[in-house]
C-alpha cells in the first residue's frame, strides 16, 4: 500500500498536480549577487541581490541587509545576471556519438528509443551549458520526449524543462495506406485523430509537419491543406493545447497562420499578407535560421556534397530577409535552434541571426526569454528575474545589451528551479 501511495505521488508531480519533491541542493535559501541584473522586465539593476527560497525566487533587490542569515551565497559579482535562456524548438532525442564509419541519420535509425533517449542526456548537458534551461521539443519517436521530460522533472535526469510534442503529424507515405499511431494522417478526420493521440500519450504540443524539409532537404513543398491544417488547430486548441506548423515554404505557412497555429516554424519566402497576418494574429515566428547553418558547416558528418551545402546557404540568406521582413512588420520571434545531433551547444547561435534581422540585443534576448515564456504560455512562471517566478538564472561576462555574443559564448553560471547546474566559477560561499 505503501509502495502504491509513493507511485501515485510520484505520477501526480509528474502531470504538475503537486510540487516534486525537491532535493537538498534546491531547498536550501540561497542568495545570488550580481554586477548587473537584466531582469527580462525591462529593468537594469546594478549590485542586485536575488534570494531564492527552494525553486522559487523570493526578492529581487540591490540590498545587502535582505540576506538571510544562514544563507548560502553566489558571489557573482564579475557577471550580468539574465533570465534562463528559451530554445522554443529543438530535437533532444536526436543523438550521434561521432563513431568512425557512421552518419547521424543512419545511426539514430539504427538505435532502440531507449538506447538513444539515455545516450541523449548528453544533449540535455550541452544545452544547459549554454544557459538554456527550458526547451520545446517537436517530434519524437516512441514518445521518448514525454520520458526525458517526466524523468527530469521526478529529478532522475539532470536537463532544461521540457514542453513537448511526441510525434509530429504527417502525411502517410502514399495514398490509402494504413495509419498507425505515430503521427502518420491524411485527412481531416485523421488528422484530428493523430493531434488527440499526442494529446493523450501526455504531449504539451502538437507539431504538424506543414511541408517537405528537412536537413539536406530545403523544398518546403506544402503537405497538409488548409482544413486539415484548421482540424489539428481546432483539436489541439479545444483540449487546451497549443500548436507549431513546420513549413519550409510560404504555401504552408500561409495557410498555417490562416488555420490558427500558436507559432510557425522556419517558414522562408513568405509574402507580405502572410507576414502582416502573423503581427495582427500575434503569431509567433520561430525562424530557425541558423540550423542550416549548422548542417552547411558539417556537412562532412552527414555526407552532403558541396552543392548540397550550396543550397542550404542559400536558403539560409532567404531565411534571414523573411526575419528581417517579419521583424520590421512587428511579428512575434522567439528563439528555436531546432538543434540535433552535434547541434547541441550551439542552441543560442540564433541569436546573432536575430541581431542581423534587425533586432537590437536586447530585443534578441527577449526572443529567448520573455517571449520564450509568452509562447509556451508561462510567461508569469519563466522569462524573467523577478519574485515568484522559477529561479532560473544564467550569469554572463559582457554586457548582453552591448553585444549579444556575450550571451552566445560567455555563459559561466547557471542555475535551474534553485538549482546550479554549470558552475565556471568559483561563486560559493556561506555567510
Amino acid at each position: 500500500m505503501r509502495a502504491a501511495k509513493i507511485l501515485i505521488g510520484v505520477s501526480l508531480c509528474v502531470v504538475g498536480l503537486f510540487p516534486c519533491s525537491r532535493s537538498n541542493a534546491a531547498s536550501r535559501v540561497k542568495a545570488i549577487r550580481f554586477g548587473k541584473l537584466v531582469d527580462g522586465a525591462g529593468k537594469v539593476l546594478r549590485n542586485a541581490v536575488v534570494i531564492i527560497e527552494g525553486d522559487r525566487i523570493k526578492s529581487v533587490s540591490s540590498r545587502s541587509d535582505t540576506i538571510p542569515p544562514g544563507a548560502e551565497i553566489f558571489d557573482l559579482t564579475k557577471y550580468t545576471g539574465i533570465p534562463g535562456l528559451i530554445d522554443a524548438h529543438t530535437h533532444m532525442t536526436y543523438y550521434w556519438d561521432e563513431a568512425l564509419g557512421t552518419r547521424p541519420w543512419a545511426q539514430l535509425g539504427s538505435r532502440t528509443p531507449a538506447m538513444t533517449m539515455f545516450l541523449a542526456q548528453e544533449n540535455l548537458r550541452r544545452t544547459l551549458e549554454t544557459g538554456v534551461t527550458s526547451v520545446r521539443n517537436l517530434h519524437a519517436s516512441e514518445y521518448t520526449d514525454i520520458a526525458m521530460r517526466d524523468l527530469i522533472s521526478i529529478g532522475k535526469m539532470t536537463g532544461p524543462r521540457m514542453f513537448v510534442s511526441g510525434y509530429g503529424l504527417h502525411v502517410s507515405s502514399r495514398a490509402g495506406a494504413p495509419t498507425p499511431s505515430r503521427g502518420q494522417a491524411n485527412g481531416v478526420d485523421e488528422v484530428a485523430r493523430a493531434a488527440r493521440e499526442q494529446i493523450a500519450a501526455g504531449a504539451d504540443w502538437v507539431k504538424m509537419f506543414g511541408s517537405t524539409g528537412s536537413a539536406q532537404d530545403v523544398s518546403g513543398n506544402q503537405t497538409y491543406s488548409f482544413e486539415e491544417m484548421k482540424a489539428a488547430v481546432d483539436t489541439a486548441h479545444n483540449l487546451g493545447k497549443k500548436i507549431a506548423i513546420h513549413s519550409y515554404g510560404p504555401a504552408g505557412a500561409r495557410d498555417a497562420v490562416r488555420a490558427g497555429a500558436d507559432s510557425i516554424e522556419h517558414a522562408t519566402d513568405m509574402d507580405d499578407e502572410t507576414i502582416a497576418e502573423m503581427a495582427r494574429r500575434q503569431t509567433f515566428y520561430v525562424p530557425t535560421i541558423d540550423h542550416n547553418r549548422y548542417y552547411a558547416e558539417y556537412r562532412n558528418q552527414f555526407g552532403y556534397g558541396p552543392e548540397v551545402a550550396e543550397r542550404l546557404k542559400d536558403y539560409v540568406e532567404r531565411n534571414l530577409e523573411t526575419a528581417r521582413r517579419a521583424f520590421k512588420a512587428g511579428v512575434r520571434f522567439a528563439m528555436g535552434s531546432d538543434a540535433v545531433f552535434t547541434m547541441f551547444g550551439q542552441n543560442t547561435r540564433e541569436l546573432a541571426w536575430l541581431v542581423k534581422a534587425g533586432m537590437t540585443p536586447g530585443q534578441a534576448l527577449t526572443a529567448a526569454t520573455t517571449n520564450g515564456a509568452a509562447l509556451l504560455g508561462i510567461e508569469k512562471r519563466l522569462g524573467a528575474v523577478l519574485p515568484g517566478y522559477y529561479a532560473d538564472i544564467v550569469a554572463v561576462e559582457g554586457d548582453p545589451l552591448a553585444d549579444i555574443g556575450v550571451v552566445i559564448n560567455n555563459v559561466r553560471w547557471v542555475m535551474k528551479g534553485g538549482v546550479v547546474v554549470v558552475d565556471k566559477t568559483k561563486s560559493r560561499k556561506n555567510r
